[in-house]
């Protein structure tokens, strides 16, 4: 079987702008490159994933059902652009909890990786923070920092 090559997105002011402990369907934002960027790099043959940490399911300001609504609403948008996101993958946490699922760690990217039989070399991670990035090096894969709300930067840094 063949690798496929694949980019993990960090959600919150790396494709949507956050407003904080986002799940409110109101509060569904995304930056004016999204798109656009989406549909360059699907072109170039990646599958896409979303990997971010929703705290505020641990830490009970939302449900984890609040969370998956939200996430539908915005495959909603997405697929009316013609984009495809393979898993929403997410860690429930607080960081009191010390979990190992929770950026910075690598755990959830390994197994993604494991699953769908992923390239890491061919591979990325895309986030506003620096746990993004590391989670994303732990796991093998080349990470681009977003910075300014600026998705459309990444296109010239991914091959």
């Amino acid at each position: 079987m063949e690798k496929i090559k694949a980019i993990f997105f960090d959600r919150d002011n790396t494709l949507i702008f956050d407003k904080g402990y986002m799940y409110k369907l109101e509060d569904l934002n995304f930056f004016p490159k999204t798109f656009e960027v989406l549909k360059e790099l699907k072109s170039r043959g990646y599958k896409f994933f979303i990997f971010s940490n929703q705290s505020g399911i641990g830490r009970g300001y939302f449900k984890e059902e609040d969370m998956h609504r939200f996430h539908g609403e915005m495959e909603k948008h997405f697929n009316a652009e013609g984009i495809e996101f393979v898993e929403y993958l997410f860690c429930p946490h607080p960081p009191v909890d010390n979990c190992d699922c929770r950026k910075p760690s690598p755990k959830i990217l390994i197994e993604a990786i494991e699953k769908y039989n992923i390239d890491p070399n061919l591979s990325y991670m895309v986030g506003d923070r620096q746990s993004d990035i590391d989670a994303g090096e732990g796991a093998g894969l080349t990470s681009i920092l977003v910075k300014d709300h600026k998705i459309e930067e990444i296109v010239s840094k991914i091959k």
